[in-house]
Order: C-alpha cells, then structure tokens, then sequence
C-alpha cells in the first residue's frame, strides 16, 4: 500500500478504497486488572496493570477476525495505548503486551487483514477522565491523581460513580489535568521553560517518551507485510495553548462546572472558587448558574511541588496570601494561535521520523485537533502521510436520538432528509478539501465515524427493533460513499455489553455485542445495524473512482470509474451475501465479470473502448 497523489494504492497500481474497524472501544482501559472504567477498585494502582488480552484473548483472536473479513472490513485500526506499552514506569516496557500485540496483527495477517497503529488517547489518561497516557506522567510533574476529583482537575468515572454524565469527559479537554499535560507535552519549551523532568526540559522528557513507547511496537511488527502504518497520535489536544483570556471560558463543550483556565489552576492550588456550571442543548451550551468548588483547600500538588504554571509567571501569591494572575494572555502567543503548524507539525515530523528508522515503508497517519485544521504540509515535510481526521453525526453521538428529518449541523438544526444528506457529505468533502489546500493533496482516511447504539434510552435491546440505528448509520455510510472517502468505523469491542457498551465512559458504538449474540454458530449474530454496515463497495479499483453508492432501501449498488491504462488488474468490489443471500444480478457498461460467491467478490475487466466503466449489482 502507498499514496498517489489523492490516492491510497495497491502494488499494482490499483486504487482502494479502504473500508474497516477501530479495534477495539475496550482496548482504552486494562484487561486485568478489569479497567471498564465504571470500576472504582484497584483504579489508583496504575503501574501493576496489564492490556494483554485488548482488544480480544488470543483464543478469540480468529472468531473476531474471521467475522470483520466476512463483513467486507478488511482494514483495521489497530488500538494501543501508550499506558498499555509503559505502565510499570519510564523506560520500562511491558513485553508481554508487545508479544501479544504482535500475536493480534500476525493473525489479522492470516484472515487478510490489513492495519496500521493508532496509539490512542482522549483528554491524556484514565485518570484526566479518558485514557492514553501512563499515570506517571502526571507524579512526574507533581501531581496527585488520586486528588483531581476534590479539585476538579477532571471528572473521572470510576470516582464520579454512576449516573456518569453522557459526553462530559470531552470537558476534561479544558480541565487542569489534560489542558496542563497537553500545553507541556506540545509547548513546554515556550509556555513552561522553567519546568524541568530529571533536568530534561519537559516537552522533550514528554515526546521522548511517547515516541519510544509507540517506537517499540514498531519494532515488534515491522516485519509483518499487512501492517502498513501508524497513527502519530487520536485526537491531539492543544491544552491551554492559544487561549487568549485565562479568566474566561472558551468553545461549545462547556457541561457541568466549568472553571476558567485560571480558577482551574488556583483550584489546584488549594483555593475555593465559584465557578459557573453549564448544559447542553439544542442550541448550544446554556449556562444554569454556579457552584462553589473545592472548599476544603485540597492541593492536586504533591509534597515540594508547586504547580507549573505559578513557576512559570503566570500568577503567583502576594505577602497577604492573596493569588493574582500576572499574564491574563500567556498562551496567546503568535505562535500559540497556529497550534497545528507551530507544534502539531514538528511532533508529525519527529514520529515520522523515528518509527521509519525501524519501518522505513511505514505510513504516518495524521490528525488535526478535533473541529480544527489539519497541519500544513509541504515537500519538507514527511512523505506518505496520510490525512485521518474524524467526523461524527452530532445528534446521534451527542444526543442518542435519530430522526430522519432533522440532525444537528456545525451551524444549527438541518431539516428534511434531501438537506441532511447534502450537508452531511459537504462536511465529509472538506476533509478533502483541506487535504488538498492544506497538507498538498495527500489521501484522506476517516479514522472515526460512527452511531451510538443506545439511542432512546436503549429501547432496541428491549424490543429488537434497530430500524432507527440502521437509519442512523445508513446515512453516515451513504455520505462517506458520496465523497468516495475511506474509513475505519469506531469501533468493534469484542467485549460489549448492552449494560456498560464499550467499557469506557458509558459509551456504546461497537458493531458487535455479545448481548446481541443469540446464535453463536452464526458469524453474523451479535452484528448491529448490519444492514448499513455491511453492503458492497468496490475493494480495488483499475483507475479512478468517480461514482459508488449503495441503495440500502433498492439494495443497488452501482460504481463507476475512469481507467488507468497503465493497469491491467482487474477491479475487484466485495459483495457480501448478507445483502444478497438469494445472489445477485449483474450490468456492466462493457467488459466482462466473473463471481467469486466464496470470497463474495465480483471481478471486473473493463474493456478498452471506453474510458468510463460503470457497474451495476441488483438483487
């Protein structure tokens, strides 16, 4: 696999369309002991844990795989986390995880599976309230984690206790915790120069670290051919840098109390602040009134620490006692404001660089901050980046709730299903977009699209009736074939249940649960809404795809393309029996085609007369 141009490619010169799995929602939290993070018992004991066994045991390696193969999901994101690789402490490595990673992609191999790396994380760590970084990220720099709660540094699950509110760990993006580790770990050396780890400069200490952690599964599975490439990091966040007014609050995720960059910091340093509390609606974030938090002067600092953004000037105590803020503007930085370029870009680079000094033909795969802009990318930079940016249905995610007539857009309520799909595809379209203006027309892969399964309060898993997910995920689908657009869908979590989903913050979007599973000899049972996520597409295409789109109502699958003379494979388009179990009828514009029912695919040759092909598959 490489890029050409706009293009992801086979070696024989074929364009593909890529079509797969995050694997998997559980691999975010340990597999022993359980880290589902509803679980209080054991959480603080951050170094004794062990991922070996996510996304699945090795002994359900070839069911989980054997299944995502006859559902046409052929391309996986593979989940790591950096506290899975480096738990026990720096530079000390867990092998049995990296053996088992390994063991996971060779089998992937063997069911004609291919993957690149996601080292995964969302708002820094289990402990800042999502996952990713190891806990002694945060003692490195003297906090207390086991105190985030009591000085609102984050909101965590598994201390928050049940109900935990839906979508709330997104605002821990803004909180002390991640907002601290992300500004250090991207900005340290211009917003933190002060603040030194072992007398290494801190960003330094904090990148090294990641990317020897990712660089050590890079080692383990360079030699496997169907691993082609690495996520550079999900999700990354910019922390406080940017921010223009550290005494006002900023963006559309305000739920719960939220203090403002510098309430959060004189919270962690023991002062009682009254700070605003917020909902969401409809129309955005509402604020409902104020709450005063931390009265009891906790400190998130340990003993001979003080927190890093006081070492660095930005406030400070007077003799009486008294905190004021000294640089209302510290993050407002020129540079600050053009976070992607200014320091997305350079860590880009540095990852490229160090996971091809040991997988030289490996693919990079880079994200924006979510709902920002990509890096810049130039002949300088890096080759053979990949732009993998994410992209969710707002209603369905934020909401739980479908409606074919109305959804929710980047600017409002969209009305009538004509409108919603139109919109929708021009969302996906200015990935491509950016991709072409920004990052020099590299491919575009949708790392995360996605549904919520447990729309409605969870009514399908009482009733069976899952028309409304099906609609829900039919029309994400029918806007990623509009733009002809890659993806791997979030997420397969072999371990869901109807009761906890994903294992992870009360979320629930994988394809598959046990809990769904009634026949276990069929490898279709525990699927959900397979009648939107498995349909046709065209796998390998002999030139250019210029139309492909599938009618889930008609059950119509039509594609059509421009060929490339310079290839004389045949195209190849996955067709899978669920749709058609009575099989299937076929129009070409010219060539010929031969069915393949066993591998469910239809092998196209065009003919030579034509430039444009096209191909029609009916029930």
């Amino acid at each position: 696999m490489h890029t050409d141009g706009a293009w992801l490619k086979d070696e024989q010169g074929r364009t593909l369309l890529l079509r797969g799995v995050n694997l998997g929602g559980s691999s975010k939290v340990p597999f022993r002991p359980n880290g589902a993070t509803h679980l209080r018992e054991g959480f603080f004991d951050h170094r004794n844990v062990s991922f070996v066994g996510r996304p699945f045991p090795l002994a359900e390696a070839d069911e989980h795989l054997a299944r995502l193969r006859a559902w046409g999901l052929t391309f996986v994101r593979l989940l790591v986390t950096w506290e899975a690789i480096e738990h026990a402490g720096p530079g000390i490595y867990d092998e049995e995880y990296l053996d088992y990673i390994y063991q996971v992609a060779k089998r992937a191999g063997e069911h004609e599976i291919t993957l690149f790396v996601d080292p995964h994380q969302d708002v820094w760590s289990r402990f800042s309230g999502g996952d990713g970084a190891p806990g002694w990220t945060f003692e490195a720099i003297g906090m207390d984690i086991t105190r985030f709660a009591e000085t609102d540094a984050a909101i965590v699950h598994a201390i928050h206790g049940d109900p935990f509110p839906h979508m709330i760990w997104p605002t821990n993006g803004d909180k002390l915790a991640a907002a601290t580790m992300f500004t250090l770990f991207f900005a340290g050396n211009d917003l933190a120069p002060r603040t030194f780890i072992d007398g290494e400069p801190v960003q330094e200490y904090l990148q090294r670290h990641y990317i020897a952690a990712v660089k050590q599964v890079a080692l383990r599975l360079r030699e496997l051919p169907n691993v082609v490439g690495y996520d550079v990091m999900n999700e990354p966040l910019s922390g406080y840098i940017g921010w223009k007014d550290l005494t006002a609050s900023r963006g559309i995720l305000r739920l719960g109390p939220t203090p403002t960059p510098y309430q959060a910091m004189l919270l962690g340093a023991g002062f009682a602040q009254e700070v605003d509390v917020w909902e969401m609606r409809l129309t955005g974030p509402r604020r409902t009134g104020t709450v005063r938090l931390n009265p009891n002067g906790v400190r998130v600092w340990r003993e001979g620490y003080d927190c890093v953004w006081r070492q660095n000037g930005v406030w400070d105590v007077d003799s009486r006692g008294e905190p004021h803020l000294l640089r209302p503007d510290h993050f407002a930085t020129a540079g600050a404001q053009a976070f992607a370029d200014r320091y997305l870009r350079p860590l880009a680079n540095r990852y490229a660089r160090e996971i091809r000094s040991v997988h030289p033909e490996a693919l990079i795969f880079v994200e924006g901050v979510p709902g920002g802009e990509a890096p810049s990318w130039g002949p300088e930079d890096a080759p053979g980046v990949v732009y993998a940016p994410h992209w969710y249905d707002l209603s369905v995610l934020f909401l739980r709730r479908y409606s074919p007539y109305w959804a929710v857009g980047p600017r409002g309520l969209i009305f009538g299903p004509r409108n919603i799909r139109r919109s929708f595809a021009a969302q996906l379209g200015q990935f491509k977009a950016e991709a072409a203006s920004r990052m020099g027309g590299v491919p575009v892969l949708i790392g995360e699209i996605g549904i919520s399964y447990n729309l409605a309060g969870s009514r399908a898993y009482r009733t069976g009736d899952f028309r409304a997910q099906v609609g829900a995920m039919d029309r994400s689908m029918r806007a990623l074939e509009d733009n002809l657009l890659s993806f791997t869908l979030w997420n397969y979590t072999a371990d869901n249940t109807n009761a906890r989903g994903d294992q992870w913050n009360g979320e629930d979007l994988s394809v598959f649960s046990r809990d769904q599973q009634t026949n276990p000899a069929d490898i279709n049972s525990g699927g959900r809404a397979l009648e939107a996520v498995v349909r046709p597409y065209a796998q390998r295409v002999a030139g250019e795809p210029l139309h492909m789109g599938f009618d889930l109502r008609r059950r119509v699958f039509e594609l059509e393309f421009r060929h490339d003379p310079a290839v004389t494979a045949p195209t190849e388009i996955f067709v899978p029996a669920y749709q058609y179990p009575q099989g299937y009828r076929v129009e070409v514009s010219d060539g010929s085609y031969e069915l393949r029912p066993e591998s469910q695919l239809l092998i196209y040759r065009h003919g030579g007369e034509r430039e444009v092909h096209r191909v029609r598959v009916m029930a």
